[in-house]
C-alpha cells in the first residue's frame, strides 16, 4: 500500500514539528494557539486523505469489494435487527417494570386517602379505627403514623413522635420527604380540620412492593453529587431482621441480563408546602424473565422458562445459520475473487507477451467458463501471433521474391530504328505470372516475348521464371546457330514456331503437368518492318492501324501442356505509327459488382480514342481504366500491357 506525500502531508508535519517544539520550550498559550489551530485543521485534512486513500487501495481487490458488500447486505442488517430487538425488550422490559412498581406504589398511596377521609368525617371512631383497622393498616404499612386536627390533635400510635406539616399544604396523596426519610403520606383538609397519614419507604417495603420484579431505586440526582443519592439509606423502620426482598433476581440463563430503567418520581418536602425535590427518580433493575414472571398468570408460569429457553435455541440457531451462511459467503466469495484474480494477472502476462500462461479452471459454472474463454482466447493469440509471424516471414520472403523476380524483367529496352517498346506489369498479389521479354538479337531485329502463367503468387511466379529461363536459354542457342551458319543475317534464321516448340518440351518435361502457360513471340525485323510471330494459346495483340483494330492469329495450343503441340508462324507487316498492343487477361477480365468484364470491346473502344497519346500515357490510362472499372482496391489477376508503335 503506498501513499502519496503531497503539500497538505508536508504543511502537517512541519505544523506538527513546530508544536511539538513550543511545547517543549513552554512557549506561551497565544503562539501554541497560533500554531495548534492550523495544525488541527491540516491534520483533520491529512486524516482525511489518509483515510480515502487508504480506502481506495483495500477496495481495488475484488475480494475486499464483495466482503464489505457481503457485510453490507448480510451482516449488518441481521445486527441491526438484532440490536433493534434488544433495544426494543430493553424498552419494552423497562417500561413495564416502571408501570408495574409505579403504578403499585400509587394505588397504595391512594389508598391511605381512603383512611385519612374515614377518620376526618368520623372522630368519633378513632378509637374504634385503632382498635379494628389499625393493625392491619400497620402490617400494611409498616411504621404507619395518622396525625389528626379534629378539632383537638389525635396521634396514633399514641407513642408517635411527630410534628404536623407545615401551614399551607391542602389536600395532597404521594411522597413526601421528611427529615431526610422518604414517606409515603395522604393529608385531607376540610374546614379548618385535617387528617395526615404517612408511613416510611423503606428498602423492605419497596422489595415487597416490586412483588420479586427486581431492585427497586429511589434517587436524588441533585444529592447524589454529593454521595447521598438514594433516599432509602436513612429509613429508621424495617419489618424484620430477614434479608431485603429488594433485590436483582438471578438470571435463569445466558440472555437473561439485567434491564434497569429509570422514571421521574414527583417527591414533595414536607416543610416547604407546595415544594418538590427537583431530580428525584425511581430506578427499577430487573430482568426480562422476572418480568415475564409477573406478567403471566400462575398457571403459564411454566412460559417463563420456557419462552426464554425458545429465545435462547432461537438465537443459538440464528447465529449457526449466520455462521453457516458467512462461510458460505466467504468460500462464494473466494472462489469468485480468485477466478478473477487469476483472470487479472493473466491477462497482465499476456499484456507483456506471455501468450502461453494458462490459467487453472475449477467447476463447470459461468467462472469455470470464463476461464476457459480466456484460455482458449490465449491459445488463439498465441496462434494469431505465430500466423502473424509466420505471415511477416512469408511477406519477406515474398518482398525478396519480388526483387528476384523484378531482376527477371528486361533491364533495357532495345534501341531499333524503326520500332519503339514500351512495357508496364501490375501484379495482383507481391509477385506475377504475367511474363515479358524482349530481346536484341541483331542490329536490325529484336524478339517480343509474352505470357500469362496459369495461376497467380508464388507458384505461377516460380512458372514464369522457369520459362523466363527457358526462353532466354532457347533463343540464346537458337541465335548462336544463326550465327554460325549466316553471321550477316541471323535473324531470317530463326524460326519463332520451332522455339516455341522447344519451350513447350522444356517446360512440359521439368514442371508439373497441370503447369502451363499461354506465349506469344515475335521476331521484329526493323528494315521490312515485319513481326514474325507464334502465338501459343495467348490472347491476340490488337493492332491499330488507321483508326481501325485487327487482331494477331493465334498458332498453337499453350506451352507445357501437350508433349505433342505442333505450332505455327505467322507475319504481319506495320505502317508507320502502327500501334500493337499485348495484354494479359488482368485487362479485359475485371468485373464491376454486376459481374460485368471490362471486356476486348472496351479497350479497342479506349485506345482508338487515345491512339494520339504516348505509349506511357497510353498504358497507364488503359490500367486506371480496367482499376476503376472493378470498383475495388485489390486487383483481381495481374495486369500486364506491352505497346510497340512502329515509327
Amino acid at each position: 500500500m503506498t501513499i502519496k506525500i503531497g503539500k497538505v502531508e508536508k504543511i502537517f508535519a512541519a505544523l506538527l514539528v513546530a508544536a511539538i517544539v513550543l511545547s517543549w520550550l513552554n512557549a506561551s498559550l497565544l503562539v501554541r494557539a497560533l500554531i495548534n489551530l492550523p495544525l488541527y485543521a491540516f491534520g483533520a485534512w491529512t486524516f482525511f486523505r489518509v483515510s480515502r486513500t487508504v480506502v481506495r487501495q483495500a477496495m481495488w481487490r475484488l475480494r475486499n469489494r464483495l466482503i464489505v458488500a457481503y457485510l453490507f447486505i448480510g451482516l449488518v442488517p441481521v445486527v441491526l435487527i438484532v440490536t433493534l430487538a434488544a433495544i426494543g425488550g430493553y424498552l419494552v422490559g423497562g417500561q413495564l417494570s416502571i408501570f408495574l412498581v409505579s403504578s403499585e406504589l400509587e394505588r397504595r398511596t391512594t389508598a391511605l386517602r381512603g383512611t385519612a377521609e374515614f377518620i376526618l368525617r368520623n372522630p368519633g371512631h378513632r378509637v374504634d379505627w385503632a382498635t379494628s383497622v389499625a393493625p392491619y393498616m400497620q402490617d400494611r404499612y409498616p411504621g404507619l403514623v395518622v396525625l389528626a386536627k379534629n378539632p383537638e390533635t389525635w396521634v396514633y400510635p399514641p407513642t408517635a413522635q411527630v410534628s404536623p406539616p407545615a401551614e399551607g399544604w391542602g389536600d395532597t396523596t404521594g411522597l413526601v420527604l421528611k427529615d431526610g426519610v422518604l414517606h409515603g403520606w395522604s393529608r385531607v383538609v376540610r374546614d379548618g380540620n385535617s387528617v395526615t397519614v404517612l408511613f416510611p419507604i423503606t428498602d423492605q417495603y419497596l422489595g415487597e412492593l416490586a412483588g420479586g420484579l427486581g431492585k427497586v431505586d429511589i434517587v436524588d440526582f441533585t444529592a447524589a453529587t454529593n454521595g447521598h443519592g438514594n433516599l432509602l439509606r436513612s429509613a429508621p423502620v424495617e419489618r424484620s431482621s430477614e434479608p431485603s426482598t429488594n433485590r436483582l433476581p438471578p438470571a435463569v440463563n445466558a440472555i437473561d441480563w439485567q434491564v434497569r430503567w429509570p422514571s421521574p418520581l414527583a417527591v414533595a418536602i414536607w416543610d416547604k408546602p407546595g415544594k418538590m425535590l427537583p431530580n428525584t427518580t425511581m430506578i427499577v433493575s430487573t430482568r426480562p424473565s422476572a418480568v415475564l414472571r409477573t406478567v403471566m398468570p400462575q398457571k403459564l408460569e411454566f412460559a417463563a422458562e420456557f419462552i426464554p429457553a425458545m429465545f435462547l435455541t432461537v438465537a443459538v440457531l440464528f447465529l449457526i445459520a449466520e455462521i453457516i451462511s458467512l462461510v458460505i459467503g466467504i468460500s462464494l466469495t473466494r472462489t469468485i475473487t480468485a477466478a478473477v484474480h487469476d483472470l487479472y494477472l493473466g491477462t497482465v502476462r499476456v499484456m507483456k507477451g506471455n501468450f502461453s500462461h494458462r490459467i487453472p479452471a475449477h467447476g463447470n459454472d459461468q467462472l469455470g467458463e470464463l476461464v476457459q474463454s480466456f484460455n482458449q482466447m490465449s491459445e488463439n493469440l498465441e496462434r494469431l501471433i505465430q500466423v502473424e509471424k509466420d505471415r511477416e516471414r512469408l511477406q519477406n520472403e515474398l518482398e525478396i521474391a519480388r526483387e528476384v523476380q523484378n531482376q527477371l524483367y528486361p533491364k533495357s529496352v532495345p534501341q531499333l530504328a524503326r520500332l519503339r517498346i514500351t512495357a508496364a506489369c501490375h501484379p495482383a498479389r507481391m509477385v506475377s505470372g504475367d511474363y515479358y521479354d524482349y530481346q536484341k538479337v541483331d542490329t536490325g531485329s529484336a524478339a517480343i516475348a509474352m505470357g500469362d502463367v496459369a495461376g497467380k503468387g508464388i507458384s505461377a511466379a516460380l512458372l514464369m521464371a522457369t520459362v523466363q529461363s527457358s526462353f532466354r536459354t532457347e533463343l540464346r542457342g537458337a541465335v548462336e546457330v544463326a550465327i554460325s551458319v549466316s553471321p550477316d543475317g541471323a535473324s531470317s534464321r530463326l524460326s519463332t514456331s520451332k522455339l516455341v516448340s522447344h519451350l513447350n518440351q522444356q517446360i512440359f518435361n521439368f514442371t508439373a503437368p497441370e503447369k502451363f502457360t499461354t506465349f506469344f513471340l515475335g521476331l521484329w525485323d526493323d528494315s521490312t518492318r515485319t513481326l514474325t510471330y507464334t502465338n501459343a494459346g495467348h490472347l491476340p495483340p490488337l493492332l491499330i492501324h488507321n483508326g481501325s483494330v485487327s487482331r494477331l492469329s493465334v498458332n498453337g495450343m499453350v506451352v507445357g501442356a501437350f508433349q505433342f503441340a505442333q505450332y505455327e508462324s505467322s507475319s504481319v507487316v506495320m505502317d508507320e505509327g502502327d500501334l500493337l498492343v499485348f495484354f494479359t487477361d488482368g485487362i479485359t477480365e475485371p468485373e464491376n459488382e454486376y459481374g460485368e468484364d471490362f471486356g476486348e470491346d472496351r479497350l479497342v473502344d479506349l485506345l482508338l480514342k487515345n491512339d494520339h497519346l504516348s505509349e506511357e500515357s497510353l498504358i497507364d490510362l488503359v490500367m486506371k481504366a480496367a482499376e476503376q472499372w472493378s470498383g475495388t482496391l485489390e486487383l483481381q489477376d495481374d495486369m500486364t500491357l506491352v505497346m510497340i508503335r512502329s515509327i
